[in-house]
């Protein structure tokens, strides 16, 4: 007869007449109770399936354990819930809301193994060699998928079209400290990186593109532009689209193709001398304006501009004199729109400065380790910003679906990551079913309470 050992207990300091004894004992535990949310936004969006439909899986399928849906969803949710690294997930195979999420408790093929994959199965998802078909990589991605589903799911979460949408276009540097492929010194950031390009409309995003760092900001943004609001229209014919972005996307070739394809745009503009002398007068009211009241005060003048060489038409330039305590600070934005249409300081206030938003969800990607690219290749690391991308739609569509006018309506990534999706739980597996019990000092049930109730109703007939 087996003999039962008793668990080894560890004493602490007594508290008054109780003793405080540790033990482990618990049974299974998890830290990531609250990722059966975003379960149930994945179900109902379809993320994660239609996703792993972009792969191609050269696998010989008699001997697979793991389905590439099962590793991208692996993937995703542990980016979601804050594991950027494979190497977390030789223990969150064994995590009994991973299993739960995957929809697979038991291995389906073999025995010696866990019912989801390591850290060495993921890495051949992830890695990407120099040269085609190496002995281990046998799943490859298409982007033009990837690309489309994006747009696709930006697409599906309006009810009807809008009459309006302002799509904002932005860049930023992630460094590099290895010998990546494709690795260049960027004299403005100062350091070896990357400079990928994003696209938002609002909190949606669009595009996440990799890109080499020796490119102009606006390298390959005409084509991108194209390629998504063709598929926009395609939607929505009659919806008004509106560009925006800072200079270094004020380029002729892309204000020529927003007024030949019916896009307005409201670009930054580069100031220089020409443009400094237009408001001199407006310069002038400023400060006197300022040394009056004490305090910072804008005047806007509304002009018609064209470059020496490089534009080829003349357009509407909208400047702001702004002088504050520190001194003159002039800026500028050129646009397509008629002044009947927006006034000159409204659209610098209240239309241009909104792109600050935009530099807020690039924040929110590098939250979902969008900047982690410490792969060798360029693919592997696109790749990688893929998933981070995944990642970011389920949190902002739980964010924007279950949280709205609650205290997370407007909550950054991290902070719904902390307060609502990684809660401690204690779980019991019966035949019957897998029970959670999370625990009870939870400071955010209602919430949690709420987020189910209109996850269930907005997915019911998904």
């Amino acid at each position: 007869m087996q003999t039962e050992c008793t668990p080894t207990q560890y004493e602490f300091e007594a508290i008054g007449r109780r003793a405080v004894v540790a033990c482990f004992d618990g049974g299974n535990i998890t830290s990531n109770a609250g990722g059966l949310l975003l379960g149930q936004v994945d179900r109902g969006l379809g993320l994660i399936r239609r996703f792993a439909q972009c792969f191609w899986d050269r696998r010989d399928p008699r001997f697979v354990e793991h389905q590439v849906e099962t590793l991208v969803g692996q993937r995703i949710f542990g980016l979601a819930l804050g594991y950027e690294d494979l190497n977390d997930h030789d223990e969150l195979r064994k995590d009994p809301t991973f299993t739960a999420l995957a929809g697979k408790l038991e291995p389906v093929l073999r025995s010696d193994c866990e019912a989801l994959a390591g850290k060495s199965t993921l890495n051949r998802l992830e890695h990407t060699p120099k040269r085609h078909g190496a002995k281990y990589h046998k799943i490859d991605c298409d982007g033009a998928q990837v690309d489309a589903l994006l747009v696709d799911v930006f697409l599906e979460a309006h009810q009807r079209p809008p009459r309006e949408i302002v799509l904002d276009l932005d860049n930023t540097d992630i460094p590099l400290h290895g010998e990546q492929e494709g690795r260049f010194y960027h004299g403005h950031y100062e350091e070896y990186c990357y400079l990928p390009l994003y696209v938002f409309c609002g909190r949606h995003l669009l595009l996440a593109r990799q890109r080499l760092a020796n490119v102009a900001g606006s390298e390959g943004a005409v084509e991108e532009v194209a390629r998504i609001i063709a598929q926009i229209r395609q939607a929505w014919p009659r919806v008004r689209i509106i560009l925006r972005a800072d200079s270094g996307f004020c380029n002729d070739p892309m204000m020529r193709w927003c007024e030949t394809n019916r896009v307005d745009y409201v670009f930054g503009l580069a100031r220089n001398s020409r443009l400094e002398a237009a408001l001199v007068t407006q310069l002038a009211q400023a400060k006197e304006l300022c040394l009056g009241s004490g305090k910072p005060a804008r005047v806007f003048r509304d002009f018609w501009y064209c470059t020496l060489n490089s534009w080829s038409r003349t357009r509407r330039v909208v400047g702001k004199a702004e002088h504050t305590l520190d001194g003159a600070n002039p800026r500028f934005v050129v646009t397509s729109l008629k002044r009947t249409r927006v006034s000159h300081r409204a659209l610098y206030e209240d239309l241009y400065c909104a792109r600050g938003e935009a530099e807020n969800r690039i924040g929110e990607q590098f939250e979902m380790f969008a900047d982690r690219a410490s792969s060798a290749t360029m693919a592997a690391n696109q790749l990688r910003m893929w998933f981070s991308a995944m990642a970011y739609v389920l949190v902002d569509t739980l964010r924007r679906v279950a949280l709205r006018h609650t205290q997370f309506a407007d909550a950054a990534a991290q902070t719904i990551r902390l307060k609502l999706l990684r809660l401690g739980a204690q779980v019991r597996t019966s035949a019957r079913r897998i029970y959670f019990a999370i625990a009870s000092g939870c400071p955010n049930q209602a919430e949690f309470a709420l987020a189910h109730i209109r996850l269930q109703r907005a997915f019911s007939s998904a």
